[in-house]
């Protein structure tokens, strides 16, 4: 079977290339046959065997341009021309370099097994017909004749050789194709782990900002409806605007932060502190001015976390408290930290209602559960009897960076968000 074009660089050099060595040949046939004649002396050769020399070469020649889409039996067909052109024909031409071509090609096709009889036919038709001649009239002598066959048994090499060379050629093409489309897909399998985790930032910083300063403002407008008085109505009016602006100056930081991936490389992403546990307080101090009586705990020793996981806790938490603001009508809230050998354990744990819409689907707890179980850890939510707990155990001997974005499963008798 031929190789595909693609091998060969395009179908239509590769019939341009035959056709060149197709008119080479002819030339080189032709051209030496009519000088031979020319120099051969007048009537040494009769007309009808002239013309029947001339008819062999235009057939084996002008079979030359199929011999890719039939190299067998363009071979079989140039080589009974020379079989009946050289005993018949007293003028010795070229026209066994059409067998040649034939024969080569009919290996570089593939039809190695064909070629290799074809050749060994040959060889064996000449070796007998030298050895049936009268001594002294014989045309080829011994080493003329392993000539032939070392120039036989070549061409036959090199069509096989170029066979393999383009097998070789295809099979590296298909190698390099598939490397880059994996090497496509492996791009576009980043592109999506890395806006799924910009998006689930995002979600996070603004989730939790917009909730408590919903909350603030609600209580400073509540304030100051109820409260006619100045005096009365704008300190606490005062106090929940001035906690709006704090948690919006904070949130606006942390955006800036999660965006500046987008940045251009010559652009300077802002500098900020960057959100891990040790800014505890500060989220803490946020929830409790939009109401909540926050209360931390931490049992064991705790010890500097690489920055992912340090992110990854300081997310949880905070998602966690987004929604018990917006969520459960809580009034209290517990967080406790938990620091062992293996693992740091998260819990936060209000006295309200959870939430109202029951379910596992929001975003924020899938959220969540993909940040512990991107590091190998593991995420519960639900309801306590008493109000809402969400634990989360992050490991501290296991991988400290995501290892993707495959499912999540979590445990949940309540969903938040």
């Amino acid at each position: 079977m031929a190789l595909p074009s693609p091998v060969r660089r395009g179908r239509v050099s590769a019939r341009t290339a035959d056709l060149a060595v197709t008119a080479a040949v002819t030339v080189l046939v032709t051209g030496w046959t009519a000088f031979s004649i020319l120099s051969a002396p007048v009537g040494s050769e009769s007309l009808p065997r002239t013309l029947l020399g001339w008819l062999l070469i235009a057939v084996a020649c002008g079979a030359l341009p199929l011999r890719r889409r039939a190299p067998v039996a363009v071979a079989v067909v140039t080589l009974l021309a020379s079989v009946v052109y050289y005993p018949t024909s007293s003028h010795d031409g070229p026209l066994m370099v059409t067998f040649a071509l034939a024969l080569y090609t009919a290996a570089a096709e593939g039809r190695f097994a064909a070629a290799a009889a074809l050749a060994s036919a040959t060889l064996l038709a000449v070796g007998l017909g030298e050895m049936r001649q009268e001594t002294g009239r014989r045309q080829i002598d011994d080493t003329s004749l392993v000539m032939l066959a070392g120039w036989l048994i070549s061409l036959v090499a090199v069509g096989r050789a170029q066979r393999t060379r383009l097998a070789y050629l295809r099979e590296a093409e298909q190698h390099a194709l598939a490397a880059h489309r994996e090497q496509e897909a492996r791009a576009l399998q980043s592109v999506a782990e890395e806006r799924l985790r910009i998006a689930r930032e995002v979600h996070d910083v603004l989730g939790h900002s917009l909730s408590l300063i919903h909350v603030q403002s609600s209580a400073a407008l509540h304030g100051l409806t109820r409260r006619p008085a100045p005096a009365e109505a704008l300190p606490a009016a005062t106090r929940a605007l001035e906690a709006v602006k704090a948690t919006s100056k904070d949130a606006l930081r942390e955006l800036r932060g999660t965006l500046g991936v987008l940045r251009q490389g010559a652009e300077e992403a802002p500098i900020a502190p960057v959100s891990g546990l040790g800014r505890l307080d500060e989220l803490v101090g946020r929830a409790r001015a939009a109401g909540l009586d926050v209360t931390t705990r931490t049992e064991g020793t705790a010890r500097r976390l690489p920055p992912a996981l340090d992110l990854a806790a300081y997310r949880i938490v905070q998602e966690s408290l987004t929604n018990v603001t917006r969520h459960a009508r809580a009034s209290e809230v517990l967080i406790t930290l938990t620091w062992t050998d293996e693992a740091l354990g998260l819990c936060v744990e209000d006295d309200g209602e959870g939430s109202p819409d029951g379910g596992a689907g929001g975003s924020g707890l899938r959220g969540m559960a993909e940040r512990a179980r991107a590091f190998g850890g593991e995420l519960t939510a639900g309801d306590t009897g008493q109000g809402f707990r969400v634990s989360a155990r992050l490991p501290l001997t296991g991988p400290l960076a995501p290892t993707g974005l495959a499912p999540t499963r979590l445990t949940t008798t309540r969903g938040t968000e």
